[in-house]
């Protein structure tokens, strides 16, 4: 695959951000709470000084080579790269201090420099996407507080849902990590590439599937049961980051090649945000005319 041709029209969140932000705001509430519940002392503090976990870098991780869809960081969707429509995306987050891309790919990095993104290059044996974002937040010094790992393939990714994840964290002093979900369409719920999400009473994670979870004795799903979508964005506490390259793999993280039950298993709280958010990210070649379709459908540039 070729050089991409960047475009410079400009992103728009899209439409259904004031239903994000209702849910987002429901979920920070319930944080917020917790820490309080919990008597976290140093969050008090660091929060009334306005310096707990307060700089933040958002990280696109993209890598041309994958089983699935080689070179998908690249694909044209509607006339634009990819990992572009990513890149726009996140730019309008108002919680990023920076945006960058990390790649070991130079095609990828030369088409991301073509339409005015940052790119880190980084080595070609980050096992997944939290090892690539831990290499390029040490070249930048590691001088944030939060590393947000922004799924390249993710191009119709709402802001105010980079925003939420980042407030999440901020607000639940004793979690290392954030991540959203969604509400899971009935068609995609025995589909292995969309990972379904069980969270508890206080909106932390207990786990991640590729298959349907809860999963009930009937073997079918219940269209009364409100399962849980994963999208793949999530923020992470940095120093967190630092070690989590050195935690060793997991039974469940391995079965399920799910990198966040590493987190899980190894007892450490993620905490989960509900959102509405329509589109899905493009897993495979087919992805690419749905997400299309669903552009046109939307009026969505």
């Amino acid at each position: 695959m070729g050089i991409c041709t960047p475009s410079f029209s400009d992103s728009s969140s899209g439409s259904g951000a004031a239903s994000t932000k209702s849910w987002i705001i429901h979920g920070l509430a319930v944080g917020a709470a917790a820490a309080v519940a919990l008597g976290a002392h140093a969050y008090l503090y660091y929060r009334r000084s306005g310096r707990f976990r307060s700089r933040v870098v958002g990280i696109i991780p993209a890598r041309f080579a994958s089983s699935r869809f080689q070179g998908k960081p690249l694909v044209h969707i509607l006339g634009k790269p990819m990992i572009q429509r990513t890149w726009e995306r996140a730019k309008m987050a108002s919680s990023l201090d920076h945006v960058v891309v990390a790649t070991d790919d130079e095609n990828i990095a030369e088409c991301c420099r073509g339409f005015g993104a940052d790119v880190i290059m980084t080595s070609e044996s980050c096992r997944n996407g939290t090892e690539r974002c831990n290499e390029a937040h040490q070249k930048l010094g590691n001088k944030y507080d939060i590393v947000v790992n922004i799924q390249g393939d993710e191009p119709l990714i709402e802001p105010e849902i980079i925003d939420g994840i980042v407030k999440a964290l901020q607000a639940t002093p004793d979690a290392v990590f954030s991540t959203a979900v969604t509400a899971l369409k009935s068609e995609d719920a025995f589909d292995p590439n969309r990972v379904k999400c069980v969270v508890d009473s206080r909106g932390y994670a207990i786990y991640f599937s590729r298959g349907l979870i809860p999963f009930n004795k009937s073997g079918k799903v219940n269209p009364q049961f409100p399962y849980l979508l994963h999208l793949g964005i999530q923020s992470l506490d940095s120093k967190f980051l630092e070690i989590y390259p050195e935690l060793p793999p997991t039974p469940l993280q391995l079965e399920e090649d799910l990198e966040q039950l590493k987190v899980l298993e190894n007892g450490y709280k993620m905490k989960v945000i509900k959102v509405d958010h329509e589109a899905h990210g493009v897993d495979a070649p087919e992805d690419v005319e749905k997400i299309e379709r669903y552009m046109q459908e939307k009026n969505l540039p």
